[in-house]
Formats: structure tokens, C-alpha cells, sequence
């Protein structure tokens, strides 16, 4: 009876609620798949067969889930919400990853689970040295995943079911949403999901007219724009290098990869026509005024390097520069010619990231404002160790609890780090190129150097799971996932 008593307490989660909502997201994925294999349909693709047994699984396994269990309690708890969010990702990418292995690709397990966490993650790395060959329904597909894992899956569920537009669903969707505080644009959470994805949508629509009106037939025009209002990065399977080259494309992209990095409320405000309230807003400045210095240094370092071509020292640094610090990770043809000088700018802008409430990856740059300002009070207190130094951002008092946070964060991301760049290393892989794809995962970027830099084929298998694993608490946002390897959180 006793040990009864302990196993309840220790398991006190809504399993069966969990399974069954688990069985619905399958089937909300299957009908995601749906889009590629009509397309597949339509254009004769090769991958036809792959996307109807892909869906016929996840159609038996969600139906299976969602019919055959009946729980007796429907509400969520906060445990019952961050573990459902970290589980979701992995089930989604286990399930995404099925027409990798079954097209004629023929990825293992390694590498399709990769090529899907990366996709669903908005990391947009890569195992395929060659997309000119992938089948069109396939890397549609790549596209989608991105496009659905932008703002959040989660968020996406919330919108769609009111059952969980409760304590559980509002656990998930902070646990889910990348940022520090979560301003809610309405009074209900469901409503506020609903609101971020409308905005998020007409980007993307946005975007799809914009290119298409340009150079871009009309799959690339999608598939491009799924890719970079999601700051994911997968580009399309045709030959786009005289469109990369033109004005036209660029512009645009540089732009909806700009505001993929910016806090979506801000978005929301500025539609509203509240640019003063945009403006006055210290991440915002900070993230333009990082843009602007970065492109900035580049520019000089390819100019003392001898560089004269006008587009090459402007437009081509700003979309490096756009593209990097919001994790999109495209990256121009000239890159490979620049100086190594540029490595660290680039590193650095990997690292901070664009703004929390955005689609990008990275520390944040909200964040790191909390470092910093936190540091200046400490070096303060030193010479005036009896003044109260208060840390305020935006004009408003922040807690001492919140400044911790903010601080573990940290501590964790530079742990996670250390060691996996470490373990990937002991691999097999070099050092400088173990750690920049440590990096490049962490924060959700995707680019690579040496080994990496062309595709993560390179990577030993275990090294994909683990980077796999690495892009999962990058995107969300660390404490998500670990505190799912804590004893406490099974306990009562």
C-alpha cells in the first residue's frame, strides 16, 4: 500500500489527457502533409508513395490515440504542460521525419530525425549535400516544417482548441514562445496565439506576392517565404543563384528576415500605428543598432581587403548580417571569399540573437541587456557598495528573481555549449568545426564552417542525435527540457 501511495505521488501527471491531445497533434500534422503530396500529385513527383504511407501512419497512430483513450480528468497542469510541450516536438519530428526515409533519398534514422528536428526547430541545417536533386514534394515539405515551428506548435494547438486555453495551455505556450516575458496581446491566451499567428500568416502571404511578382516562379516564391518569415532557412530544390542575384529578391528578404527578428507584439503595435511605442522600445533600438554596427564592421574589413563592387560591400553584408543574427542562416555565394576577420562578428551575432518573441533563435537580445546592465549595477556596488542600483529596462523596475533567471540561462546555455562542442569533438570531428555547429544548433542558426560547411552529412550519426537533441533546448529555450531531467519535476 505504502509503495502505492509513493508511485502515485511521484507520477502525478494527466497521462491519458496527454496522449490524447498527443493524438490529435499527429493527426493536425497528417494534414499538413496533405499539402506536399497533392502537390506531388499534381507535379508527378517521385515522392508520392512516400507522403501516403507517411500519412496513413500518422492518421492510424493519432485516430488510435485520440479514440482509444478516454480520460477521466481533461484539465492540464503546469507539469502536465511543459512536458506535453517537449514532447510534441520530438513526436512531431519523429513523424516528420518519415518521408525522408521512405522517398528515395533514403536517409537513416539519424540523419531523417536531424534533417526533421532541424526543420520543426527553424535551424534549417542540413544533411543533404545536394537539394537540386531532393524530390519537390519533399523539400516542400522541409519548408512546411519550418514554417509550422516558427511561432510554435503549440501555439498553433492553443489557437485551435479552446480545451486548452487554461493554467495548462498558458504553461505551454510560455514554456513554447522564445522570451523572457510574454506580453499578451489578448485578454485570453487562445486569443493571443490566434492574433500571432494571423500577423505571422500575412507575412508569409506577404512575402509570396512580393517574390512571385519578381523573378521567382510561384513554388520557390512559397518555399522561400515559409523559409524566411520563419527565419528557418531551407531554401527550395531548383537553381536560384540569378535569383539570389537580383534586387528584387534580396530586398524583400532582407526585410521579412528583419521582422521574423522582431518581437511580434511589436509587429502587432506597429499595425496598429503605434510606431512611438515601437520605437521607444530599448530591444528594438538595440537590435537595429546591432544590425547596422555589424554590417558596418563587415563593410570595412572587405574594403581594406580591396573589395570595390558597390552591391558587394552593401547589400550583401546587411543580408549576411540580417540573416545570421535572426538564425536564418542563409548565406551569400561571396561569403567563402571573405576574410576570417568576419568570423567573429559572425559568431557573436549567433550567439546574442534577435529579439525574445520572435521567430529567431539564440541568447536573445533581451537578455543580454540583462547582462549587461546587470554587470554595470554589480561594478557600481563596488565603489558604492550601500546604493540600491534597481535594473529597469523600458523605464520599468525588473524583479531580483527575474535578473536570476536571466543569469541561469546563461550559465546553462554556456554549459550546454562547452560540453557539446566537447562530446561532438570526441566524435571525430575538428575542434573549430565541433564547437561552430554546437553553436549553430544552440542557437537555431544553421550555418557551419569547414566539415559543415556545405551540408552536417560529415557528423557522425550520434552526433546528430545529439545536435538533434541540442536544437530542441535551443528552441525551447533550455529550461523547458532540462527541468524534465530533474527528479523534483516527478515528484509531487
Amino acid at each position: 500500500m505504502g509503495s502505492r501511495t509513493i508511485k502515485r505521488r511521484r507520477l502525478n501527471i494527466n497521462v491519458p489527457e496527454l496522449v490524447r491531445i498527443i493524438g490529435f497533434l499527429i493527426l493536425v500534422e497528417a494534414v499538413f502533409m496533405l499539402v506536399p503530396l497533392v502537390y506531388s500529385l499534381i507535379a508527378g513527383s517521385s515522392d508520392t508513395k512516400a507522403f501516403m504511407i507517411s500519412i496513413s501512419a500518422s492518421v492510424a497512430v493519432g485516430l488510435s490515440l485520440v479514440l482509444g483513450v478516454k480520460p477521466r480528468v481533461r484539465e492540464l497542469g503546469k507539469r502536465d504542460g511543459m512536458l506535453l510541450t517537449a514532447l510534441v516536438w520530438v513526436i512531431f519530428s519523429l513523424f516528420g521525419m518519415l518521408p525522408f526515409m521512405l522517398s528515395d533519398i533514403r536517409l537513416n534514422f539519424a540523419e531523417a530525425f536531424f534533417e526533421s528536428m532541424s526543420g520543426f526547430t527553424t535551424t534549417g541545417a542540413s544533411v543533404i549535400d545536394d537539394i537540386s536533386w531532393l524530390p519537390r514534394g519533399v523539400n516542400l515539405w522541409r519548408c512546411i516544417m519550418q514554417w509550422l515551428g516558427g511561432v510554435g506548435i503549440i501555439i498553433f494547438t492553443v489557437a485551435l482548441l479552446p480545451m486548452l486555453n487554461s493554467s495548462g495551455g498558458m504553461q505551454m505556450f510560455n514554456a513554447e514562445a522564445s522570451g523572457m516575458i510574454h506580453d499578451k496581446l489578448r485578454p485570453r491566451v487562445s486569443q493571443t496565439a490566434k492574433r500571432l499567428w494571423l500577423i505571422y500568416s500575412v507575412l508569409t502571404v506577404t512575402l509570396v506576392i512580393i517574390l512571385w511578382i519578381g523573378p521567382l516562379p510561384l513554388y520557390e516564391a512559397v518555399c522561400h517565404s515559409m523559409s524566411t518569415v520563419s527565419t528557418g532557412g531551407f531554401t527550395s530544390c531548383t537553381d536560384t543563384v540569378g535569383a539570389w542575384s537580383s534586387l528584387s529578391v534580396r530586398i524583400p528578404v532582407i526585410i521579412f528576415m528583419f521582422l521574423g527578428g522582431v518581437n511580434f507584439v511589436l509587429i502587432y503595435r506597429a499595425s496598429l500605428g503605434q510606431m512611438r511605442k515601437v520605437w521607444s522600445d530599448v530591444n528594438f533600438r538595440t537590435y537595429v543598432f546591432a544590425v547596422l554596427s555589424a554590417t558596418l564592421a563587415i563593410v570595412a574589413v572587405l574594403v581594406a581587403g580591396g573589395e570595390r563592387d558597390l552591391i558587394k560591400i552593401t547589400v550583401e553584408p546587411l543580408f549576411q548580417v540580417v540573416s545570421t543574427i535572426t538564425s536564418t542562416g542563409y548565406a551569400v555565394d561571396s561569403m567563402s571569399s571573405w576574410s576570417e576577420a568576419v568570423i567573429p562578428v559572425l559568431l557573436v551575432l549567433m550567439l546574442m540573437g534577435a529579439c525574445a518573441g520572435s521567430t529567431s533563435g539564440g541568447v536573445k537580445i533581451d537578455r543580454v541587456i540583462f547582462l549587461v546592465k546587470n554587470a554595470v549595477n554589480e561594478f557600481k556596488k563596488v565603489i558604492h557598495p550601500n546604493r540600491y542600483y534597481p535594473l529597469t529596462v523600458n523605464g520599468v523596475v525588473k524583479p531580483p528573481e527575474l535578473v536570476l533567471k536571466v543569469t541561469g540561462f546563461f550559465a546553462f546555455y554556456v554549459l550546454i555549449l562547452v560540453s557539446g562542442g566537447m562530446i561532438v569533438a570526441a566524435m571525430g570531428m575538428p575542434l573549430g568545426d565541433a564547437y561552430f555547429a554546437t553553436v549553430s544548433c544552440l542557437g537555431n542558426t544553421g550555418l557551419g564552417i569547414g566539415e559543415t560547411a556545405s551540408s552536417y552529412v560529415a557528423v557522425p550519426d550520434a552526433g546528430k542525435l545529439l545536435l538533434s537533441f541540442i536544437m530542441l533546448v535551443g528552441r525551447l529555450e533550455i529550461f523547458t527540457v532540462i527541468i524534465l531531467l530533474s527528479r523534483n519535476f516527478w515528484r509531487r
